[in-house]
């Protein structure tokens, strides 16, 4: 034996504790999961609203009561909002027995978001509402993915449109591409869909320094070939997205699945249910209450961003793109 060397019987224990440790490690964070009937395979809702105001005309507008209720419902149903680039990403940090929800607002309405003198949100717009309710419900966290386009929150000023899109971003929010001038892509060329969405990543980036990195469709059309809204070029600028969002009908997949396509992600209208019109079956209230009544197949978190936990007869749907991170129980 040199000098200052172990012997190998020493390393050989020494691994061996290690593997044993490990093991132990590993079965602990199995019981765990199993305790919550984690599946982070499961499907998550990703809400869309528009406009949040009083006496709102027929359509996709929610008056600052409904919009209300819902985000009450949600935390107490135990959903933690993430922003729509942590969920394509798979960066979903929520704790254990918990649920991810996306929330995304289109168009840049000032009824999304009005700022008074101090950088405070006016109480009834609709980030008023979501502050004060995380408030009241300490772990329902205040984020959302704002889908932007030219008329950024009604303000024309470069200075005030700044303000308006940093305070976002300190405050966790994520900001997302909604075309520049909201065109239906549909039937468009690869080069008016390119300049489109061109457009509005640059303006996001040079107000914020901050690029983009998922689409809103207008109107939930997607282009001729649906690739065109996340890759492309226009005028030497190249955009390469994570994620595309589609305007209804489902919950959407785990980013952890085989089945999840970041060229075509769905997304739930906000509104009750209403017989005799799609909102009976499609529209947020029934989906949510679908989620409620099948548990097995809602996202459900494991506490560690690290891991994928789901049920072990579940495996054959996990993506080779996270088999390293599996945690089957």
């Amino acid at each position: 034996m040199s000098g200052g060397s172990k012997p190998k019987h020493e390393d050989a224990q020494a691994q061996a504790a290690k593997v044993a440790a490990e093991a132990k490690t590993r079965k602990a964070e199995e019981q765990a999961a199993a305790r919550v009937k984690a599946n982070e395979l499961g499907q998550i809702p990703v809400l869309m609203y528009h406009r949040v105001m009083k006496n709102p005309a027929p359509g996709d507008d929610r008056t600052p009561e409904q919009f209300r209720a819902e985000l009450e419902r949600l935390a107490r149903e135990n959903y933690v909002p993430i922003t729509a680039a942590e969920y394509v990403t798979g960066k979903i940090d929520i704790p254990a027995g918990k649920h991810p929800v996306v929330l995304t607002f289109d168009d840049a309405s000032p009824a999304q978001l009005t700022l008074d003198g101090m950088g405070r949100p006016a109480p009834d717009c609709a980030i008023g509402v979501l502050m004060d309710v995380a408030k009241k419900h300490p772990g329902f966290r205040p984020v959302a993915t704002m889908y932007v386009i030219r008329d950024l929150f009604g303000k024309t000023r470069k200075e005030e449109q700044i303000q308006v899109l940093e305070w976002l971003k300190d405050h966790g929010f994520d900001i997302g591409n909604h075309t520049h001038d909201h065109v239906n892509l549909r039937g468009k060329s690869q080069e008016e869909v390119a300049k489109q969405i061109v457009s509005m990543h640059n303006e996001v980036i040079s107000l914020i320094k901050t690029p983009p990195i998922t689409l809103a469709l207008p109107y939930g059309n997607q282009p001729k070939n649906k690739e065109w809204a996340l890759h492309g070029t226009y005028k030497g600028v190249t955009y390469n997205y994570k994620g595309e969002f589609l305007a209804g009908y489902t919950p959407a997949q785990s980013p952890f699945t085989k089945d999840f396509d970041p060229a075509g992600i769905p997304r739930i209208r906000s509104k009750e249910k209403e017989k005799n019109t799609d909102c009976a079956k499609f529209c947020s209230e029934a989906w949510l209450d679908w989620l409620k009544a099948n548990p097995n197949e809602r996202y459900t978190s494991d506490g560690n961003p690290k891991t994928v936990a789901f049920p072990k007869f579940k495996a054959p749907f996990v993506s080779p793109a996270f088999s390293a991170r599996t945690l089957p129980y």
